[in-house]
């Protein structure tokens, strides 16, 4: 395993709480892809230097504390909980001479771990680009060089940057116009679906809250559903039954995090969408989890980046279910009557699973199903 060390530059004015699971979620994203995490460590930085981005004690320090863990070469990675820009993540690697991530590179390489459909691999490859392409500014030594002009073209040539820049934009556009073919293909789908009057459920929430598992739960299927960030990234859409309503689509989509990258959500738009053509959304929360009004703050703030407001004339409606209900840590958290509109359940060991197909039947016959 690649060991890793986690560091979290504070620039925002957060309670001390968050900035800690901000922290630990970073380290459980790095933990994700399999990289062993030997040290974390979060500190306050007023002023962000926008060339090395910390200051020269700082920068000092860390030494130091790389030299204590014998931290160094292609086995280690460091690890920014935020996003940095192009030419701090140069001088930092020429510095500590070792690569380095910050948050959204990080994702990615959990994304592109884990995308297996083929429009998930494209939308990953997407996003990876584009992030790529914002990184072309003197980020490399190489960019910098000119290829030389021959015979009648002379001149000083084209510029490295220029022609990966151009090759990026060619490869960005073939996959959009594959991104335009498969939502055509998803549209004829779910006008099909609409035709047979058919009511579309859809889960969303924070990544590890339980979505899959819920899936599972409901549809009898056995889909991957393990406790990892970022388990799912392909839709996965079912039949599931009701008491009332024969029958239902189910989808399980990709969960949301916080500051999920815009990249990231431009590019999953396709696979999200799906989200808003739902007749009704369940928003899987996780009761075990100390930061869930935090994280369902994440999640409306990615909605509403899709432009989907849920609960209003204009948005789908959408029920509140809080699972995980089985974890002696969701114990005496939560108090239930402050909660008389949440249900409550446990995806894996079935409580309160019959309850919530009722609520689903019943919202859905309210919509005319």
């Amino acid at each position: 395993m690649k060991k890793a060390i986690v560091i979290y530059p504070v620039i925002e004015k957060l309670k001390k709480n968050i900035i800690e699971n901000k922290l630990i979620e970073t380290c459980n994203l790095a933990e994700a892809i399999y990289l062993d995490v030997i040290y974390k460590e979060y500190f306050l930085l007023k002023k962000p230097d926008p060339k090395g981005l910390m200051r020269k004690g700082k920068l000092n320090y860390f030494l130091e504390v790389f030299n204590e863990f014998n931290f160094k070469g292609n086995n280690n990675i460091l690890i920014f909980a935020i996003d940095i820009s192009p030419i701090q993540q140069r001088n930092l690697e020429r510095i500590y001479k070792i690569k380095i991530l910050d948050k959204t590179s990080l994702i990615l390489e959990i994304f592109g771990e884990r995308a297996f459909s083929k429009i998930g691999r494209v939308q990953v490859e997407l996003a990876h680009l584009s992030w790529q392409k914002s990184r072309l500014v003197r980020s490399w030594t190489h960019l910098e060089r000119q290829r030389g002009g021959f015979g009648f073209l002379g001149g000083p040539g084209e510029s490295q940057i220029e022609l990966d820049k151009r090759m990026i934009n060619k490869r960005i556009k073939q996959l959009k116009l594959l991104i335009i073919k498969e939502k055509k293909t998803r549209d004829i789908q779910y006008n099909n679906r609409q035709k047979k009057k058919v009511p579309v459920v859809s889960l969303l929430g924070y990544t590890n809250a339980g979505k899959s598992t819920l899936f599972n739960s409901l549809t009898k299927l056995n889909v991957s559903a393990k406790n990892k960030l970022f388990e799912t990234l392909d839709t996965k859409i079912s039949y599931f039954y009701l008491p009332n309503i024969k029958r239902a689509y189910l989808n399980d989509t990709v969960g949301f995090i916080s500051d999920l990258p815009t990249l990231l959500v431009e590019a999953f738009k396709s696979t999200l969408i799906e989200v808003a053509k739902a007749d009704l959304l369940i928003h899987v929360m996780d009761s075990s989890s100390e930061e869930v009004e935090e994280q369902k703050k994440d999640v409306l703030k990615v909605l509403n980046q899709l432009e989907i407001n849920p609960n209003s004339i204009d948005g789908p409606p959408m029920l509140e279910v809080m699972n995980k209900m089985d974890l002696p840590s969701s114990k005496g958290k939560i108090d239930i009557s402050n909660l008389s509109n949440i249900l409550f359940i446990s995806a894996k060991t079935g409580e309160g699973i019959d309850k919530l197909k009722l609520e689903i039947d019943k919202n859905l016959k309210i919509l005319n199903f």
